[in-house]
């Protein structure tokens, strides 16, 4: 046998190597110049890889983990509330709100047993009692008319006229799901009260002063100013998707202009419209700091009265009424998808109506109608939609004798002078970023991944998208109660208490409340991406997570910051379940301070709003140039 020698540093031959020795071959083959075991090399790649390859899985899995312990627990708590008195399951408290007519008004007899023969009749009678609910329904749909009516005009001139700042003013049908709803309130509370705008002009004409604060008309007002952008976006996108082809040929077969809207444009339209008047419906059913700030407890909504309840310790009432609020909504949702299913046209075309500019250089008669409509519009809509946030800006700066900056002074010495249980600027503040800061981190990466998880291919999908989404369905009411009566309070496992810090449950409540929204930018992006490019990387031996990373993300990050910026200015301006959270302790928001302001001092808190104004115009500017146009509902 030949020996195996190995050249010596001066170039002679070396004397023969034993394998069993140490510093042998066979252990240089197993050591690295580092020191490392190739083996332990290739087993470490080897976990990385499966863990590469099952990212998405693991990802999805937390996610929704997360849900079951910020959402779902929490919400099924609530349910546990209502139906488990004194350990024992029941119906008594459902049963006992369903009999009483301060919520249910005539209806109640009904769920007593009496003939409905006559309380129909009672309820077609001038001195029908409504109840809570039944008032809740009628506000809801006096707004829901009211947004449709502001709304559709506003769809029209977007869809079919061409001008200067139409991208912009299309974007700004986003607005309700930026602005901070309290902040909007005092808005109202500036134009509409005793000495505000609305007054102040109608004294300069020499008119008399009108009443309109902490009334219904102000309140549906306030919810047309939030609603009205959300029926515009959703009838506009419907309006520009119609094919210019099929009203030629309807007009071509002898159809009027009327006649060929009827027939072939309207179908088209009417989902749509219906789409916004049941988010309306169901947005302003569910109110609560519009009507809190603009009606108060004389006008009370059902929300506001969950609110009054939970303030009043009656939690397993307020449990029940919340749930059945979560039904009505959720009954009303159903029928228009199982309408929407029915009566949904699809439009096979590719060549939408052609845009008219809106001030040609010369106009015929036919053409001076439509836009003195148009004028007559714009003038409605600069009154509903901007006077509030002018008036809410003026009125920050003024005072009795004129313009001052006594109430940002206010709040400055407010942080230096208040007391303990008083409300403080700074802190209002510090706690809003930071609750936002946290939402982000939680409802971004959250997001993400419901929308990779949304638009793969796979058993179940409808089921996760359904389960993902239930939070746009249920009120931040809901999820306030039960993460304060779940987590908060405290969860009891195996002789064990535990519980989650109140700062801690608002970040929850708002990245639950925000997530969606993230999804609603990220998901159209990906749907959109060429698959072939994924494939490609697929080949090139990339894992899906390696493909979703290196190819899919950096294609829609546009959606993603746009998704970010819409968790900031949500959280930022997040009121219901934070009110819930935050109640008697120091873990107020802007919108808490400004709420609790409004009834006191009003320059303060629209000082306040400004601020909180300022904070989600710039993350509005952010959706706006990244994402607004593809966010779709």
């Amino acid at each position: 046998m030949t020996d195996r020698r190995e050249p010596t540093t001066d170039g002679g031959a070396s004397a023969p190597v034993d394998p069993a020795t140490p510093g042998s071959e066979a252990e240089g083959r197993s050591k690295s110049p580092s020191g490392d075991d190739p083996d332990d090399r290739r087993r470490a790649r080897g976990i990385r890889d499966r863990l590469e390859r099952r990212a998405i899985a693991l990802f999805g899995l937390g996610t929704i983990l997360l849900l079951v312990v910020l959402f779902y627990y929490p919400v099924a708590t609530v349910f546990v509330e209502a139906v488990v008195v004194e350990g024992r399951a029941t119906l008594a408290v459902f049963l006992e709100l369903l009999r009483d007519p301060f919520y249910f008004g005539d209806l109640a007899r009904l769920f007593a047993g009496e003939s409905p023969f006559a309380v129909a009749g009672d309820l077609l009678s001038a001195d029908r009692r409504l109840g809570i609910v039944g008032f809740t329904a009628y506000q809801a749909a006096l707004s829901t008319l009211l947004s449709v009516a502001l709304g559709v005009p506003a769809a029209y001139v977007l869809a079919r006229y061409e001008f200067r700042g139409r991208r912009t003013l299309r974007s700004l049908t986003v607005l309700p799901f930026v602005l901070p709803s309290i902040m909007v309130a005092v808005g109202f509370v500036a134009t509409l009260g005793e000495n505000g705008t609305l007054n102040r002009v109608l004294g300069l004409v020499g008119l008399g002063p009108v009443e309109l604060l902490f009334s219904l008309e102000a309140i549906l007002v306030a919810h047309a100013f939030y609603n009205a952008p959300l029926v515009a976006r959703v009838t506009t996108a419907a309006w520009e998707s119609v094919d210019a082809s099929a009203i030629e040929t309807a007009r071509s077969l002898g159809a009027s202009p009327f006649r060929a809207f009827r027939d072939v444009v309207a179908p088209q339209l009417y989902p749509a419209v219906l789409m916004g008047a049941a988010l309306t419906f169901v947005f302003t059913f569910g109110t609560f700091p519009i009507v809190l700030a603009l009606g108060g407890f004389e006008l009370a909504t059902v929300e506001v009265f969950v609110y009054r309840l939970i303030r009043d310790l009656e939690y397993a009432e307020a449990a029940a009424l919340a749930i059945l609020e979560l039904l009505i909504t959720l009954g009303i949702l159903y029928g228009y998808l199982r309408y929407e299913a029915a009566h949904v046209v699809r439009s096979r075309g590719v060549r939408p109506l052609p845009r008219r500019p809106l001030s040609p250089p010369s106009l015929s008669v036919r053409e001076l109608l439509p836009r003195a409509g148009i004028a007559v519009y714009a003038a409605i809509a600069l009154v509903v939609f901007v006077s509030p946030i002018v008036s809410m800006l003026y009125a920050s700066v003024s005072g009795p004798d004129g313009l001052t900056l006594d109430h940002y002074r206010f709040l400055l010495e407010r942080q230096r002078t208040a007391a303990a249980f008083q409300v403080r600027p700074w802190p209002a503040i510090r706690n809003s970023l930071l609750f936002a800061a946290g939402a982000l981190a939680l409802a971004l990466p959250m997001g993400v991944v419901v929308s990779v998880l949304t638009t793969r291919q796979y058993r179940g999908r409808k089921l996760v998208d359904v389960a993902a989404m239930a939070p746009l369905a249920v009120s931040g009411i809901v999820v306030g109660i039960g993460l304060l009566r779940g987590p908060v309070f405290g969860i009891e496992l195996s002789g064990w208490r535990i519980a989650m810090g109140g700062a801690a449950a608002i970040v929850a409540a708002h990245a639950v409340s925000c997530y969606p929204f993230v999804v609603r930018t990220v998901a159209p992006g990906l749907e959109s991406v060429d698959r072939s490019l994924v494939e490609s990387a697929r080949a090139l031996g990339a894992s899906r997570a390696r493909a979703l990373y290196d190819v899919e993300l950096p294609l829609v990050w546009p959606g993603v910051v746009a998704g970010a910026a819409f968790v900031v200015a949500i959280s930022m301006g997040e009121f219901s379940s934070t009110v819930i959270l935050a109640t008697g302790t120091d873990q107020y928001t802007m919108p808490v301070a400004i709420e609790r302001f409004i009834g006191r001092r009003l320059g303060p808190a629209t000082a306040m709003g400004v601020v909180l104004l300022v904070v989600t115009s710039i993350s509005f500017a952010i959706i706006d140039r990244l994402g607004g146009e593809s966010f779709g509902i």
